[in-house]
């Protein structure tokens, strides 16, 4: 039997079960084997970075570099770009074991199922950009040209907009899970989710105009769709699929 608290007959709290050094080892122990993985991925990304430019560049029908150095680092970046794409569910769990002593059986439960969730619903979201947004992004992009006025990409600043372009839809497909979560913990419901409708579609244009790579209204369009659907969705999970 544990000693006993005599003002209110509860075992004591045990502080000492990690120091702040204990932690801060535990946090530098995790960040680093996130990162030896992310060198790791994004190595083996540097093989195949030939072949994964060609995907990148394949809405457009040629790119040039304007310097010698801008094509190697052309690479790097797509090796980076897709190094920690493959990374991420090591990060992820990494993560997950960092914060998991502090969290309640239920809360692991929860845990444990948000996390693969999150993995899908990012790569989902770099994939409808990349099939869908990019293109027509592209195509509104390239209509602007004329006889007289011919477009000439760089590849570098060529990548940089498609990987800016991808990312915030990965992290914009992300959406439903933080509502959901939200609601599991009765923060929101569907009443509060319904009545914030109207704002909720503001913020959407307003975070487009923020996050696109340019700052035309079609990028923020292409942006702010998504998000309004993605509400809409989490919307019906809540009021219908949670707490029956």
């Amino acid at each position: 039997m544990p000693d006993m608290n005599p003002v209110n007959n509860c075992p004591p709290i045990d502080f000492g079960a990690m120091t702040l050094i204990g932690h801060l080892q535990e946090l530098r122990k995790r960040v680093l084997i996130s990162i030896i993985v992310f060198g790791i991925t994004s190595s083996i990304s540097y093989l195949y970075s030939g072949n994964l430019i060609q995907l990148l560049i394949s809405s457009v029908s040629k790119v040039y570099f304007m310097n010698p150095a801008e094509a190697f680092f052309a690479y790097l970046k797509v090796s980076a770009f897709c190094g920690f794409i493959l990374a991420l569910p090591v990060i992820l769990q990494q993560t997950w074991s960092f914060i998991r002593p502090a969290l309640t059986q239920q809360e692991r439960k929860i845990f444990r199922r948000l996390l693969p969730a999150s993995y899908i619903l990012f790569l989902a979201g770099i994939a409808f950009s990349y099939y869908l947004v990019l293109p027509a992004g592209i195509k509104f992009f390239m209509s602007f040209a004329t006889d007289e006025l011919q477009p000439l990409f760089s590849l570098g600043q060529y990548l940089s907009f498609v990987i800016s372009f991808l990312l915030p839809f990965g992290c914009i497909f992300e959406i439903p899970l933080f509502i959901i979560g939200l609601a599991h913990w009765r923060f929101i419901d569907s009443r509060f989710l319904a009545k914030k409708r109207k704002i909720i579609f503001v913020l959407a244009f307003i975070i487009g105009a923020i996050i696109s790579p340019t700052p035309d209204i079609f990028s923020q369009i292409m942006v702010a769709i998504p998000i309004i659907i993605l509400y809409e969705v989490s919307l019906y999970i809540v009021k219908y699929g949670l707490h029956k």
